[in-house]
């Protein structure tokens, strides 16, 4: 019993970490690179238009595609590290 509490606390932990990870990813893209950091990306030039106006229209939404794929991925891999898999 405290066994399989154990391990269901440190699945949490491992979940709880990604989820983590994978919003911090979604916060830098989103807001930093499309507001914050756009005077520094300003002069770099992807698809005719400045970088940071590229992140936010295009780049967050592929990042976002990027994050779903990550997030199903690692959590299939953990699942089966903690023996809850398929």
């Amino acid at each position: 019993m405290a066994d399989d509490k154990a391990n269901a606390t440190a699945y949490w932990k491992a979940n709880v970490r990604l989820i983590t990870g994978c919003l911090i990813v979604w916060a830098f893209v989103s807001y930093g690179c499309a507001i914050l950091f756009r005077p520094l990306l300003a002069g770099i030039s992807v698809g005719g238009t400045d970088l940071s106006f590229w992140f936010a229209q295009q780049g967050s939404i592929l990042t976002f595609i990027g994050i779903i794929f990550f997030y199903a991925w690692k959590m299939n891999r953990l699942d089966n590290q903690f023996g809850l898999g398929e």
